[in-house]
């Protein structure tokens, strides 16, 4: 072993690159196209344009979830299902770069009982609501988490809808998916699950010095849209320390997604965390990791919900 290094994060929240299971090499089968911005053979880090600032407000959002309990279900015919009691929270941070300043601009919360039951209805556990959200197929339980990610999705697009401004960045925590509609909106992700880029390619990200980009690439997998990747500021020497991916609608023009690469550049390093503050770090933006806590306090105590669901499975409601 010629050399090694400790990943900054904390074992508890996985790596900060995480490799498929054939491997760091193992390339994933999305469509990829690298000579948008640079041709591929010229492929090299990109730093700050000179004279670009950031956007005055930045919008950032994120979204928690958390499975209060596990349910079956017993249908007039003999069969049961499985099902999901979760609660989930959205939010959004408002941070004017121009004075300095973040405040919370809102939050939502929302709760919901995921099954493929015919029979389930609404549960009502104490004073709290689990409306029935039907999920297609057979219901296999294993499949049921999955399930969660659209409603709190919807309502990650609902509380950001409400404090956009003219001329603000929003940053989603996460893929973009079926928010790729909305206008100067980032996807911002963390952890690296698959390695799109050949070996060559891939050299020239783990190469990037922080404050440095990759050139733009157009990915096509089940949703479409314009990547890059920039390295955050990172003490740490290991390849993928302080790499995140960053992507954008595929409806935007080559020019416009390389134009909000570059304010990408001189925004997200800004926010980036420092590992005394946070176990993720830098890749856990500051702003992301207090609106986490703050949504995780509003899903209510866990033990409170699963003692009420009991009850209410116990008289039928």
């Amino acid at each position: 072993m010629s050399r090694f290094f400790v990943d900054a994060w904390d074992p508890a929240y996985g790596a900060s690159f995480e490799a498929s299971p054939e491997g760091p090499s193992a390339q994933s089968n999305a469509r990829v196209e690298t000579d948008h911005e640079l041709p591929t053979l010229d492929w090299r880090a990109i730093g700050p344009r000179g004279g670009l600032r950031p956007p005055d407000v930045v919008l950032l959002v994120d979204g928690v979830r958390r499975i209060d309990a596990g349910v079956w279900t017993a249908e007039e015919d003999g069969n049961s299902f499985p099902g999901l009691a979760a609660s989930y929270a959205a939010g959004v941070v408002r941070c004017n770069l121009e004075r300095g300043a973040a405040h919370l601009a809102g939050t939502k919360v929302g709760r919901g009982l995921f099954t493929a039951s015919p029979s389930a209805t609404d549960v009502l556990a104490g004073n709290i609501r689990y409306p029935v959200h039907r999920v297609g197929g057979t219901g296999e339980l294993a499949k049921l988490p999955a399930a969660v990610q659209g409603p709190l999705t919807a309502l990650e697009v609902e509380v950001s809808a409400t404090a956009r401004t003219d001329g603000d960045l929003l940053v989603v925590d996460g893929q973009l998916r079926n928010r790729r509609q909305l206008p100067r909106t980032l996807g911002y992700i963390k952890s690296q699950h698959r390695q799109y880029l050949d070996a060559r390619l891939s050299a020239v990200v783990t190469g990037l010095p922080s404050g440095h980009r990759s050139p733009v690439f157009r990915l096509g997998t089940a949703w479409d849209g314009w990547s890059w990747y920039l390295r955050l500021p990172v003490a740490s020497g290991a390849p993928w320390a302080g790499i995140v991916r960053v992507e954008c609608s595929a409806e935007l023009a080559a020019e416009e997604a390389i134009q909000l690469a570059d304010l990408s550049l001189v925004t997200l390093p800004r926010f980036a965390s420092t590992p005394y503050k946070d176990p993720r770090a830098p890749q856990n933006l500051v702003p992301i990791a207090g609106l986490e806590r703050l949504l995780r306090s509003r899903l209510g105590d866990a033990r409170l919900l699963h003692r009420a669901l009991t009850a209410a499975a116990r008289t039928g409601r």
